[in-house]
């Protein structure tokens, strides 16, 4: 099966919506929280060794999540027509991805965060001959992971650590030197599980 059409069928067997309160059901959320919408882009890379899904590692300065493992995306803008618009122009400024090389399979279901994000994942693949060119104030690395290990449900861990003074269970899949963890981990749950 193409690996197209092996990411449609994974799409259309998503389940529903996730949250960072899935694994943390004693977590209050809170009542009067106001959800910023954002967009990343789950970028499947079509290589002659295989599907590879492309990460970032941010930059260690970064007020936000820094050194962490991520998908390129961020904050949707008002000049963004929709999600997709949005995961494109930051795949554009953080990993220099140009939409020439993708297509989009479509949307998967949306992840809400601790941190007061709604994030709509988008799937997609990105051609052979794209070459990553990280920015150096967002991305201080782009990586791949084969797609065979991140669509392994047994790779995946439930860990827990510390958060404003209540412990907090996530889903990890570490690979190599990169720990892949929290809402990223999550969203790849998701396509594991379809």
């Amino acid at each position: 099966m193409a690996v197209e059409d092996r990411l449609s069928k994974l799409l259309s067997a998503c389940a529903l919506s996730t949250s960072d309160y899935d694994l943390n059901p004693d977590l209050d959320v809170p009542p009067d929280r106001s959800l910023r919408p954002a967009a990343v882009l789950v970028p499947v890379w079509l290589r002659a060794d295989g599907p590879q899904v492309i990460l970032t590692k941010r930059a260690s300065h970064l007020q936000h999540h820094p050194g962490q493992v991520s998908f390129p995306g961020g904050k949707v803008e008002p000049s963004d027509a929709s999600p997709e618009a949005a995961a494109l122009r930051e795949s554009q400024e953080e990993i220099g991805l140009s939409a020439e090389f993708v297509t989009i399979i479509g949307r998967m279901p949306r992840h809400e965060t601790v941190t007061s994000f709604a994030i709509t994942p988008i799937l997609a693949t990105v051609a052979p001959g794209f070459s990553p060119q990280p920015e150096p104030g967002e991305v201080d690395e782009v990586f791949t992971v084969p797609l065979e290990v991140l669509l392994d449900p047994n790779r995946y861990r439930i860990e827990r650590r510390l958060w404003r003074g209540t412990w907090r269970s996530y889903y990890a899949v570490p690979w190599g030197p990169y720990y892949i963890w929290g809402a990223t981990a999550r969203i790849l749950r998701v396509l594991a599980d379809g």
